[in-house]
């Protein structure tokens, strides 16, 4: 029996989470019911997609052929909804960033626990195939010890934001592109090289004008003594890259695909892995673990560990000064 859920949030990502997976009957999950803010725009394609439309994600929650929820919805929004979904005993899968906050992300962290419903945060490049050879290369000794971290995510998505619109209300996307992009880009860190310890945050709007940054920058150093140093801009050509570099070898991946691998000594590897949709593979895997199969995997203390060096940055920003991860 395939897990049934509610989609609440129907807008771009709302609808590419539901098209991922719908209709495979050997995913795992299927969207029944749902609910938006906007109703009238999403009511046709609801429909299309088979997905009961309620007025209200209360209503949502007391559906009764409803077991889990797809939050797709404003930052601000997730914390109070995955304690709302807890204590109506659904299952949870958010999308990022997971809260604004550390002392929200714990909280709802607890709230499911409670509960006992399985909590998912969705970071979908963890399911990238390249980015498991990364941690195999990592854990085998391919790097060596490592040393220092880059990241890069950015694209040109900001410069579409327009008053009125949630995303370009600056409560809900601090420091320009991390809440849409840039979160990805520091969980792909923490999920290769582990907890950060520090963080020195500059951030600044060189090109927008709708109140918004576009260009930030970071340095930061892990719990295990590596570097660190990450980038995200909201108005610029799209760009996915993390590199590893270490005391053996140095591993590039770019685009999600293309893996470059350069030893201290030998002949460097150039690798492409084959295309994935990362939207299904998280989706499949919530519903795994909700039917008792693996874990999902991402740690829910590396979930809260996200949001709380996204609230540091956001604090460094400020200041200027270099702060400590709690």
């Amino acid at each position: 029996m395939s897990l049934q859920a509610a989609i609440i949030g129907m807008g771009r990502w709302g609808r590419i989470l539901v098209e991922s997976i719908q209709g495979r009957n050997e995913a795992g999950l299927r969207f029944v019911a749902g609910s938006t803010g906007t109703p009238d725009k999403a009511r046709d394609w609801a429909a299309a997609q088979g997905i009961r439309l309620h007025d209200s994600y209360e209503a949502a929650l007391a559906d009764p052929a409803v077991q889990a929820v797809v939050l797709a919805t404003p930052h601000k929004l997730h914390a109070a909804q995955v304690e709302a979904a807890a204590a109506a005993g659904k299952h949870v899968f958010v999308e990022k960033p997971f809260t604004l906050d550390k002392a929200s992300a714990a909280a709802a962290v607890e709230a499911c626990r409670k509960a006992g419903v399985v909590l998912a945060l969705g970071h979908n490049r963890r399911f990238l195939p390249a980015v498991a050879e990364l941690k195999a290369m990592l854990a085998d000794g391919r790097i060596g010890t490592l040393l220092h971290v880059e990241g890069q995510f950015s694209g040109p998505g900001a410069a579409a934001y327009k008053p009125g619109m949630w995303r370009a209300d600056r409560s809900e996307s601090p420091l320009g592109g991390m809440g849409g992009m840039g979160i990805h880009m520091i969980d792909m860190m923490v999920n290769l090289a582990g907890p950060i310890a520090e963080v020195t945050v500059a951030s600044t709007a060189r090109v927008l004008t709708n109140g918004l940054d576009d260009t930030t920058a970071m340095l930061c150093r892990f719990a295990s003594g590596a570097t660190g140093t990450f980038a995200t801009l909201a108005y610029a050509p799209r760009c996915w890259r993390v590199a590893l570099y270490g005391s053996e070898g140095w591993a590039e991946l770019t685009d999600h695909e293309h893996l470059v691998y350069r030893p201290r000594e030998g002949e460097t590897v150039v690798r492409d892995f084959p295309k994935v949709d990362i939207e299904r593979a998280e989706l499949e895997a919530f519903a795994a673990a909700v039917a008792g199969g693996a874990a999902y995997p991402l740690p829910l203390d590396q979930a809260i560990h996200g949001v709380s060096v996204f609230e540091t940055m956001i604090v460094s920003a400020a200041s200027g000064g270099s702060h400590a991860v709690p």
